[in-house]
C-alpha cells in the first residue's frame, strides 16, 4: 500500500484498538513467532555488523558492564553478560521441558524414547567427526568440535510449522524429541568439556545448593520462588567455580515438581513455562541472536568460508545431521530393533533430519564458550550461520515436494 498524504496509516485501519493487539496476540501465540523474531533480529545482526554503523554495533556488545560491589564487581562485556545471564533463563525453559517431556510427554514412553535417543547421539557423533576430519591438523580450531553437533528448536519447529500439514505430526514429534536429546547433550558437552579450572569451595556451595533443590522437591514445595532463589545462589556458586552458569538454570528447570501434591490438576512446571516461555521467547533469544550473530562480511570472499574452521561447522551442520540421524534410523529400522514411525515416510525422516542441522542458537553458544578471539568467533558465526541456512532451505525443499495422492492420504489418516 502506498502512502496517501494527509492520512495517518492508523486511520485507515477500523477499531485500531481492538485490531492490533488482537493481530498481536495471534502472532504470539503462533508457534513459529519466537524463531521468526529471533531469525529477524540476528539478520538485524548481521545487516548492522556490515553497514556504516559497524563501528556502534561492535561498540555495543562489547560494552564493558559491571555487577557487584568493591572485591566482588565483575566486569564483562554486554555479549559476556547476555550469555552468562540471560541464557540462565532460556536454560532455565529447557530444564522444564526436559523435564515435562520426560514426565508426561514425548519421552514418557519407553517405546518412544529408543529411536530419537540414539538417533540424536548418531546426530552429535557424525557432525563432531566431520568436524575432526576437516580440523585434526588445525589444534587451535578442535575446540569447536562440539559446535556441530547441536540443533536449535526454535528454528527447526519453525520451519516444520511454516510447512503446515504437508509434515505429518509423527515426524514434527520425531524431529522434536531428537531435538530434546539433543539439547541434554549439548547441556552434558557443556558441562563436561566447556568449563574453565575449578575452585572447590564454590563447588562444594553449588552441590549443598543442588541438594536443596532436591530437598524442596521431595518435600513437595509447589511455589517457584524458593526454587529461584536457590537458583540465585546457585549461580553465583557456579560462576565462582568455573563451572558456565547455565547449568544453573537447567538444574533448577529439573526441580520445580511436575504436579502440585495436593492438587495433581495443578503444575507448577507448566505455570512456570507459560510464565517464563514469552520472555525467554522474545526477549532472551532475540538479545542472544542479536549480539552474537553479527558476523563481518568485510574482508571475507568465498576462500574465507572454505577455511577449515567454519568449513567443518557448516558441513558438520548440513552433512553431519543428515547422516547421523537418518543413518542410525534406517539402521534401527532395518534391523527391525525398531519400527519406522506410523505414517512417516522415508522422505519426511531425510527431512527431518536435515532441519536437524539448523544449530543457530545452541551452536552460537557452544562457539562462543569455545572461542574467546574475535577472528576465531567471526568465523564460527561464519560456519554456523551457513550451516544452518542450507539445513533450512534444503530442509524446506525437502519436505515441501509433492508427494503422490495416495501417500499424502495415508499420512493424513494416519
Amino acid at each position: 500500500m502506498g502512502y496517501v498524504p494527509g492520512i495517518h496509516l492508523m486511520q485507515m485501519i477500523p477499531n485500531k484498538r481492538i485490531v492490533f493487539p488482537r493481530l498481536i496476540r495471534s502472532f504470539i501465540a503462533m508457534e513459529s513467532s519466537g524463531g521468526i523474531v529471533m531469525l529477524l533480529f540476528a539478520a538485524l545482526a548481521v545487516i548492522l555488523a556490515n553497514s556504516p554503523l559497524s563501528d556502534w554495533y561492535k561498540a555495543f556488545v562489547s560494552l564493558p558492564v559491571t555487577f557487584g560491589y568493591a572485591d566482588t564487581a565483575a566486569t564483562e562485556p554486554l555479549k559476556e553478560w547476555v550469555k552468562d545471564i540471560l541464557m540462565v533463563l532460556f536454560f532455565l525453559v529447557v530444564g522444564m521441558e526436559l523435564k515435562r517431556e520426560i514426565r508426561e510427554g514425548v519421552l514418557s514412553s519407553r517405546d518412544q524414547v529408543m529411536l530419537p535417543l540414539v538417533a540424536a547421539a548418531g546426530g552429535m557423533a557424525a557432525p563432531a567427526a566431520i568436524f575432526y576430519a576437516i580440523n585434526h591438523a588445525y589444534p587451535e580450531n578442535l575446540a569447536g568440535w562440539a559446535i556441530p553437533s547441536a540443533t536449535d528448536i526454535a528454528f527447526a519447529m519453525c520451519v516444520v510449522t511454516l510447512l503446515g500439514r504437508k509434515v505429518p505430526p509423527v515426524v514434527k514429534i520425531f524431529l522434536l524429541a531428537i531435538a530434546i536429546f539433543d539439547d541434554l547433550g549439548a547441556i552434558l558437552i557443556i558441562a563436561a568439556f566447556y568449563n574453565t579450572e575449578l575452585a572447590l569451595i564454590p563447588l562444594l556451595l553449588a552441590l549443598a545448593g543442588i541438594a536443596g533443590l532436591a530437598l524442596l522437591n521431595r518435600r513437595g514445595v509447589a511455589m517457584l520462588l524458593p526454587y529461584l532463589l536457590t537458583g540465585v545462589f546457585l549461580w553465583f556458586c557456579f560462576y565462582h567455580s568455573g563451572i558456565h552458569t547455565t547449568i544453573a538454570g537447567v538444574a533448577v528447570g529439573m526441580a520445580i515438581p511436575m504436579r502440585h501434591p495436593k492438587d495433581p490438576r495443578h503444575s507448577p512446571l507448566n505455570a512456570a513455562i507459560h510464565m517464563l516461555h514469552p520472555w525467554v521467547s522474545f526477549i532472551v533469544l532475540p538479545v542472544f541472536a542479536f549480539t552474537s550473530a553479527g558476523v563481518s562480511l568485510v574482508g571475507m570472499g568465498w576462500k574465507s568460508f572454505l577455511e577449515p574452521l567454519p568449513l567443518g561447522i557448516a558441513l558438520g551442520l548440513f552433512f553431519g545431521k543428515q547422516i547421523g540421524i537418518l543413518g542410525v534410523t534406517w539402521a534401527l529400522v532395518k534391523l527391525r530393533l525398531v519400527r519406522k514411525p506410523e505414517g512417516a515416510g522415508w522422505r519426511h525422516l531425510y527431512g527431518a533430519s536435515v532441519l536437524a542441522g539448523i544449530g543457530f542458537t545452541m551452536s552460537l553458544f557452544i562457539g562462543m564458550l569455545a572461542f574467546s578471539e574475535a577472528h576465531m568467533e567471526e568465523m564460527v558465526k561464519a560456519g554456523v550461520i551457513g550451516g544452518s541456512l542450507l539445513s533450512t532451505m534444503w530442509g524446506f525443499a525437502v519436505l515441501n515436494w509433492p508427494g503422490s495422492r495416495g501417500a499424502i492420504e495415508r499420512e493424513r489418516a494416519v
